[in-house]
């Protein structure tokens, strides 16, 4: 009798411990699921800014007014139209191209707004915002090289890209090129090609179109290459910042605001 007492005893023991014990891993669980939610419009929310990272080197988009240094362009005022739906200012932060990629995920910006494409950013883990604009690839040759009208015709030339761009990535498809020379700036490129150092720079339609208004002596093939889509970039699981930015985006075309941008910044 004794002896199944003490072993009813045991057995009840033994049920308090294993609910115990599964209690408080459910509570860790419970405790480590609390700490990783999506803060990510609280944070910003609570600063009253939006951190955005860009590389103020790629008119018409952001670039610095060479007259008074201030960073400019239709980034730059998409940013601030988004920021006032959302009822918080902004920041922005210039940084190399190269580097902001890593410097969004070391948390140094909370959001890119740098006319960066889905391909540019699919190399990173990383969410991306609805598309804001679509970008024509297109090929800029001299006004005077008559030899280059087409694809084709690239075929043992010299091509020029700015490095990590979308057009990179289409000009190390194309078959038949000659070299392909990367540049860290697309003016870079502009330049060698004014110079004969090349023979045709790939790069988006609406800084091709900029350079124009700035200096002649180039001609843009009919002939586009591909259309990038071009997105803000913000770090994986993010979410709820995310689905912030996208309603402001909704709500600055629903008003009209971004047609007034575009009219401003990238009409042809």
């Amino acid at each position: 009798m004794a002896k199944k007492i003490l072993k009813n005893t045991l057995l009840v023991v033994l049920i308090l411990s294993i609910s115990a014990l599964m209690a408080a891993c459910s509570s860790k669980i419970e405790s480590g699921s609390q700490n990783n939610q999506d803060n990510s419009w609280q944070r910003v929310k609570e600063s009253n800014k939006l951190i955005v990272g860009l590389c103020a080197a790629y008119p018409p988009f952001e670039s610095r007014n060479e007259k008074n240094g201030e960073i400019e362009g239709f980034d730059i005022d998409l940013a601030d139209a988004l920021t006032k739906e959302l009822g918080i200012g902004v920041e922005i932060k210039d940084a190399e191209w190269p580097a902001l990629l890593g410097g969004l995920t070391k948390g140094d910006y909370d959001v890119l707004i740098t006319c960066m494409s889905k391909k540019e950013a699919a190399a990173e883990n990383v969410n991306m915002s609805d598309v804001y604009y679509n970008l024509n690839d297109i090929i800029v040759v001299r006004e005077d090289d008559k030899n280059i009208n087409s694809t084709d015709d690239l075929k043992g030339k010299v091509i020029g890209v700015q490095l990590g761009s979308g057009s990179e990535q289409i000009a190390d498809k194309m078959q038949g090129l000659k070299e392909i020379k990367r540049y860290n700036y697309n003016p870079e490129a502009f330049i060698d090609l004014k110079n004969k150092r090349i023979d045709a720079v790939i790069v988006g339609y609406a800084y091709a179109v900029n350079q124009f208004k700035e200096q002649k002596g180039f001609r843009i093939l009919e002939e586009p290459l591909e259309s990038a889509e071009i997105v803000m970039v913000l770090r994986k699981g993010e979410d709820n910042l995310t689905q912030k930015l996208n309603e402001a985006l909704s709500i600055v075309k629903e008003k009209g605001v971004y047609s007034q941008l575009i009219d401003k910044w990238l009409k042809i």
